[in-house]
């Protein structure tokens, strides 16, 4: 389906998962724009997504569905997507293989690209109908699995970067937060996720807190308001160099503030997919989660990481593992119900800091 020499007008991207999914699509979308020529691209995510969908470049606007349980159902708010979204776009691209994002693409545009299941049982209607489609693999990281789209349409995904940006008033602000806190070269630590089961557990973390309070740098903690965040925020420890900044920034300073940053330590999570845009020292302390999809992106390398292994380094990026045989399950929790996740309380604070001190004390 070589697409490249069209003439490609308006591009509708749908990514209907997470916040790092529609973060990690932006490689797609800056290939998309720089290879038609300013196509007018257009997005279309969940609702819980639309402060991070913001963020991103060269989008002129954005469609939103919502699972909450308010407002319309889901029957209602398709038929009413449907109606503003039917035949307007040249080309779609679907990053997921749901069957309403399946049908979202295949009604809107001329073309539609989508990404499907390897059941055949499942996906055989949208082989059928789509114009082109991939299969979604999990053994693949998901940057490389958002620019296979590239490859049916001609472009070639080539080596992929992950960048990101924020506004001159976010930065300003954050200039005059940190400034008011009397805080210059600083790290940041981000203990929350969007799910309690990849969160390191408070007795390892306030060991880490005090044990990162002792290298005398301003440590910066980040949050959002969820009921977590919030929780983590009543849990942090008095500490010198630890500075409570969990709710008090937006999405857009809250990129502003990693970009100011020398160092991410903290979970699997958006915020270390953004401080690897960045191109910060990464410390990531993962769980469950299965790097070879979900590793933070090293752009130096153009690549992720399919190791398990306690500690490795590659480029700029350090993560951090139990050594555990069931390490990395991608269960939600052992119990794969959200439950606890026994590998975060196999990872000791003192290997973390250690790793931290070194890169400090050798190659800041």
């Amino acid at each position: 389906m070589p697409m490249h020499d069209c003439n490609l007008k308006r591009i509708l991207v749908i990514v209907q998962r997470s916040n790092g999914d529609v973060f990690l699509s932006s490689p797609l979308i800056e290939v998309l724009f720089r290879t038609f020529g300013r196509p007018g691209i257009d997005l279309l995510v969940n609702s819980d997504t639309l402060a991070i969908a913001g963020t991103l470049p060269h989008i002129q606007q954005i469609h939103l569905f919502s699972y909450s349980t308010e407002g319309k159902g889901r029957g209602s708010q398709t038929a009413d997507l449907l109606k503003r979204i039917f035949r307007r776009y040249d080309l779609s691209i679907n990053l997921t293989a749901s069957d309403r994002s399946v049908l979202f693409a295949l009604l809107s545009g001329r073309r539609a690209i989508s990404a499907v299941e390897p059941d055949r049982k499942k996906s055989w209607w949208k082989r059928l109908f789509l114009s082109a489609h991939y299969e979604f693999d999990a053994s693949r990281h998901i940057i490389e699995n958002n620019t296979t789209a590239l490859d049916l349409l001609g472009i070639g995904s080539g080596k992929p970067t992950v960048s990101s940006c924020h506004s001159p008033q976010a930065d300003e602000r954050v200039r005059q937060m940190l400034e008011g806190a009397g805080i210059g070269e600083f790290l940041i630590v981000h203990p929350g996720a969007q799910y309690n089961y990849k969160v390191y557990p408070e007795r390892l973390r306030n060991t880490l807190f005090e044990r990162l309070n002792s290298f005398g740098i301003p440590i910066v903690v980040t949050g959002g308001k969820s009921l977590l965040d919030l929780e983590i925020k009543g849990t942090l420890p008095k500490l010198e160099n630890v500075h409570d900044f969990i709710g008090r920034t937006s999405m857009d300073e809250l990129i502003a503030l990693s970009d100011r940053s020398l160092a991410y330590i903290g979970a699997d999570t958006l915020n270390m997919h953004i401080a690897a845009s960045q191109n910060k020292r990464i410390f990531a302390i993962f769980g469950p989660t299965i790097p070879g999809m979900w590793s933070p992106w090293c752009n130096e390398l153009h690549t992720g990481t399919r190791l398990n292994r306690p500690v490795q380094t590659y480029g700029n990026i350090t993560i951090f593992q139990a050594d555990m045989p069931c390490v990395s399950c991608g269960r939600a929790g052992c119990d794969d119900r959200h439950g606890v996740s026994e590998c975060l309380y196999q990872i000791d604070p003192v290997l973390i800091t250690n790793e931290i001190d070194h890169w400090l004390t050798t190659f800041r």
